[in-house]
């Protein structure tokens, strides 16, 4: 029997956009945080478990608990990769820069005025190189460039492609949909502007994490709609792909650091401008998108994420759709790993998975599984 899935409505938004308060008292964060610790720490892998007892130790708050500023200001998963490193005797700049990665920052043109968009070339590479349009996560209200680097270095690293991390507006100053917006323009930006930082505009991929996998397939999709170039694979990194709080993994994953379910209603209540963004197939995108002709796709979920499900219900509508789709489950670790290769094994896994189709793709071969 199919089981009963109930997604957002107007109505049982209003709870959600009176969740919390901008910030708890020191007991409620405390005891907050410790609720989450618990499960987390239990269920990851050793590795998986250095890294987020050391986000704890740096005063990492669970989201949701402070204000957006007080958010943005904390420790990041990334800070606590660093100081795993720098615990075990290792320069995090010097790993960084033994990637013989180039990097050079621009700007591209949106509605809202000019974007960073920063590109990362291989250091061996020659000749006019394919493509990867990179958008980082952060649940359109945190993070930034510097946030992800890591993710967007590897890629660059191991597809031997130039990598363009994107910038965008972030809510709540600038709400759903001035990303979506931002994101596609940069899209089109490094078709029309590969040469100038010796891209190939024939080979452009697209590629996200979380909030930034959403993204990414909204920019194939509306590329296929406006006949726009597509690009030629996309890479979903536990993607936010609906709007549907209930899904086994959010039960599941209620708690967990750094990704936890009142996070994403947190995400949620400073994104959106109303409820029926809810319903938006920019948001709602395995319950609400057309997702036929779209290019073949690699979805990569952590266990302990309450966007797990998510991957797992996208990977099947596309399917459905005749889209080939490549979908890999890592266990033991959690929302954001995919960026921790220096100290987190699933990590480089994960990445050589998404170099692999990646570079099928843009060799011409998007051979895919369905």
């Amino acid at each position: 029997m199919a089981r009963k899935r109930v997604t957002l409505t107007a109505a049982s938004l209003g709870a959600l956009l009176a969740f919390g308060s901008p910030s708890l008292d020191a007991h409620a964060q405390t005891a907050a945080a410790a609720t989450q610790d618990s499960d987390t720490l239990r269920r990851a892998d050793a590795d998986m478990r250095r890294v987020i007892e050391k986000l704890m130790q740096l005063g990492a708050r669970p989201i949701g608990t402070q204000t957006v500023e007080e958010t943005r200001r904390g420790p990041s998963p990334a800070d606590a990769v660093k100081a795993v490193l720098r615990d075990q005797g290792k320069d995090p700049a010097a790993l960084m820069a033994a990637l013989g990665v180039k990097k050079q920052d621009m700007t591209y043109p949106t509605a809202g005025g000019t974007q960073a968009i920063r590109i990362y070339t291989p250091g061996t590479a020659s000749g006019p190189l394919p493509v990867i349009v990179y958008i980082h996560g952060g649940g359109w209200v945190i993070a930034d460039l510097d946030t992800y680097e890591s993710s967007a270095m590897a890629l660059a690293k191991k597809t031997g492609a130039i990598v363009a991390s994107v910038e965008y507006r972030h809510a709540p100053e600038f709400r759903f949909p001035a990303a979506h917006e931002d994101t596609y323009a940069a899209y089109k930006w490094a078709l029309a502007n590969s040469a100038k930082f010796g891209g190939d505009a024939k080979r452009v991929a697209i590629a996200g994490e979380s909030a930034g996998g959403n993204m990414a397939i909204d920019v194939a999709i509306r590329a296929r709609d406006e006949k726009v170039q597509m690009p030629l694979h996309m890479l979903l990194v536990y993607p936010v792909a609906g709007t549907d709080l209930t899904t086994p993994s959010y039960k599941r994953n209620e708690h967990a650091v750094p990704l936890s379910k009142p996070a994403i209603e947190w995400f949620v209540k400073n994104t959106i401008q109303s409820p029926a963004d809810l319903q938006d197939p920019r948001l709602n995108v395995y319950g609400k998108a057309n997702l036929a002709g779209l290019p073949p796709a690699t979805i990569i979920n952590a266990e302990i994420d309450p966007l797990a499900s998510d991957g797992q219900l996208l990977a099947e509508k596309l399917r459905a759709a005749g889209v080939r789709t490549t979908h890999e489950l890592y266990k033991g670790v959690t929302h954001e790993f995919f960026g921790m290769d220096a100290v987190v094994a699933d990590a480089a896994r994960a990445q050589d998975l998404a170099a692999r189709e990646l570079k099928k793709a843009l060799a011409g071969n998007a051979a895919g599984t369905n």
